[in-house]
């Protein structure tokens, strides 16, 4: 039980809460000394909190009254590198990661990253960051040099999570340059230009249509006990679950169940800094209480705000303590 946990305090586990390691920070990542995932955002701030492992994270986490955070390489991640440079990158950055549950295992549980470019080698990496260090399951930065987990060159990994009976968190990250310069490049800033490719409206579309192709592939017919989770109150496929079933039906995809089927039994949600009640109540309406998980989308997003909206949603304390924490409670074995 968490140290900041009282009588009167509802426990709440995050789920999509990022950190980088300097190797990451002098590498993959090294686009973010210079350009804040999002517009505005100061920079050193985001990097102090990156890469803080200890008393800096822990003191925030206490004073917004947040008892668990489970972490997650921030994007880039290691999608997009080579498989010779993934696979040890990948092996390391989980080793630095292992060491900081280490430190505070009532604290922190953890998210694998994985060399994707390498499907047998990330399988590999995902077993022997559960066996070992008792990770909860992997976070994957999207698409892979323009690949999608529906591809069954990425079917090790799915079939791998789906035998250790953990999740995979599918995250955004931005589009495949084609798609950049074709949807989002147009008669107005770069910087536009940028969030409207990213955290504005492209990469949250990017992660619904993966979860659409995974589905769509079969994927799930196929590894039917494996789980996926998507952040940012379901990357609006929620709000598009009906029309998704009226587009789809059986006879066309020729799968064994509705579209609605695997995203309300195969998939499940994050708030992760989308404090929008509209949203999150059109969410609950279409997908149920059980499959909603808490999340801040730390750094980015502060945690006081998310547990602000999280107390100010109009639910019963059970629901409300289901997605504080009884959820992941069950999901992640915590």
């Amino acid at each position: 039980m968490s140290q900041t946990v009282s009588d009167k305090h509802l426990r709440t586990i995050t789920l999509e809460e990022h950190y980088a390691s300097p190797a990451f920070i002098d590498g993959p990542g090294s686009t973010l000394k210079s350009q804040a995932p999002i517009p505005g955002a100061d920079i050193s701030h985001l990097l102090d909190r990156l890469l803080n492992l200890d008393q800096l994270r822990l003191s925030e986490m206490d004073a917004a009254g947040i008892d668990m955070q489970v972490l997650s390489l921030t994007t880039p991640g290691t999608e997009q590198l080579e498989a010779g440079e993934a696979v040890p990158f990948a092996r390391d950055t989980n080793d630095y990661l292992a060491a900081a549950v280490r430190r505070h295992p009532e604290r922190f549980a953890a998210f694998a990253t994985l060399p994707t470019a390498a499907p047998e080698a990330a399988a590999d990496e995902l077993e022997r960051t559960v066996q070992i260090y008792g990770f909860k399951g992997a976070l994957i930065n999207g698409h892979s040099h323009g690949r999608y987990l529906d591809d069954p060159h990425f079917w090790p990994i799915l079939e791998r999570a789906a035998h250790l009976q953990v999740p995979l968190y599918i995250h955004p990250t931005p589009p495949p340059q084609a798609v950049i310069d074709a949807f989002y490049t147009g008669h107005f800033s770069a910087e536009i230009s940028d969030g409207l490719a990213t955290s504005g409206w492209g990469w949250h579309i990017e992660t619904a249509i993966h979860v659409l192709r995974i589905i769509l592939g079969g994927v799930f017919d196929r590894y039917p006990d494996l789980q996926l989770i998507i952040g940012h109150l379901g990357e609006a496929l929620p709000f598009m679950l009906s029309r998704l079933n009226l587009r789809f039906p059986q006879q066309l995809t020729k799968l064994q169940r509705p579209v609605s089927s695997y995203l309300r039994e195969n998939v499940y949600y994050t708030i992760s800094g989308f404090n929008f009640l509209p949203s999150f109540l059109t969410m609950l309406l279409e997908i149920g209480v059980e499959r909603i998980m808490f999340s801040a989308d730390y750094p980015f997003v502060s945690m006081e705000q998310a547990q602000t909206f999280l107390a100010q949603l109009p639910l019963s304390p059970a629901d409300k303590a289901r997605i504080a924490h009884v959820n992941a409670e069950r999901v992640l074995h915590l």
